[in-house]
C-alpha cells in the first residue's frame, strides 16, 4: 500500500468517521470479546474503541499504515499487537481467537477467499465474526455502476473494489450470518456472524 494511500487515509475518511461511522465502530467493537483477532487494522482507527476485549492482535500488510496507526495504539484500553502479516496468510496457530474483527477490509484483500478460510482456521469453533463492510448493491442499477467504477476505483485506492458479495462469500464457506444492519441504501453493512467448525 502507497505511502501516499496512507498518510491520506483518515482525511478522506473523516466526514463518515465523524458521524455515523463511529457509532457503527463503537457497536460492533462492543461484541468482540476475548482474544481478538483484527485483520487489516489501517490506521488504527478501531484501536481506542476496545473495551470488552482482553487483548487483540491487530494485523496490517501495509507498513505505512502501521506508522500512521502508531498514535492511536497509544490511546488503546486494552493491549493490542500489531503483526505486520496478510489475512490470506495468518501467522497463528488453529483455534486461537475467540473473536475476529474486519472493518472495511475485505474490499482490498486480493484473494477474499483465502483470506476467509484462514480466518475460520485461527478463530475458535463457534467464534464470533464481527464485520462493518461496504459490499455490492442489491438495487440493478447501482450495482451495475459499481461493476463499471471498480477497475479505475481499484487504481485511486489501492486495491479497493466496490462491488465484492462479502456476505455471500461467508455462507459460501459455512460462516452463519447471526444478524445483520443496513446503511446507506445497503453499501455499507455491520454483521455479526459465527464459524460453524467444528472443534
Amino acid at each position: 500500500m502507497s505511502r501516499l494511500f496512507a498518510n491520506w487515509y483518515d482525511f478522506i475518511m473523516n466526514p463518515l468517521e465523524k458521524k455515523k461511522f463511529k457509532r457503527i465502530r463503537n457497536e460492533l467493537l462492543s461484541k468482540a470479546t476475548g482474544s481478538v483477532l483484527e485483520l487489516g487494522s489501517g490506521t488504527g482507527i478501531n484501536f481506542p474503541l476496545y473495551e470488552s476485549s482482553e487483548k487483540v492482535t491487530a494485523i496490517e500488510p501495509s507498513q505505512h499504515m502501521i506508522e500512521r496507526s502508531l498514535s492511536k495504539h497509544k490511546q488503546s484500553l486494552v493491549p493490542i499487537e500489531i503483526v505486520q502479516a496478510s489475512a490470506e496468510k495468518l501467522p497463528f496457530a488453529a483455534d486461537t481467537f475467540d473473536t475476529i474483527v474486519a472493518t472495511l477490509v475485505f474490499c482490498t484483500i486480493p484473494n477474499p477467499e483465502k483470506a476467509i478460510l484462514e480466518m475460520k482456521r485461527v478463530c475458535k469453533p463457534e467464534g464470533k465474526i464481527l464485520l462493518f463492510e461496504h459490499v455490492k448493491m442489491q438495487n440493478r442499477f447501482l450495482s451495475t455502476l459499481q461493476d463499471w467504477l471498480t477497475p479505475a476505483w481499484k487504481k485511486i485506492c489501492d486495491g479497493c473494489c466496490l462491488n465484492r458479495n462479502t456476505l455471500d462469500l461467508l455462507r459460501a464457506h459455512d460462516i452463519s450470518i447471526i444478524k445483520v444492519q443496513k446503511y446507506y441504501r445497503d453499501l455499507f453493512v455491520f454483521a455479526e456472524a459465527k464459524n460453524n467448525k467444528k472443534a
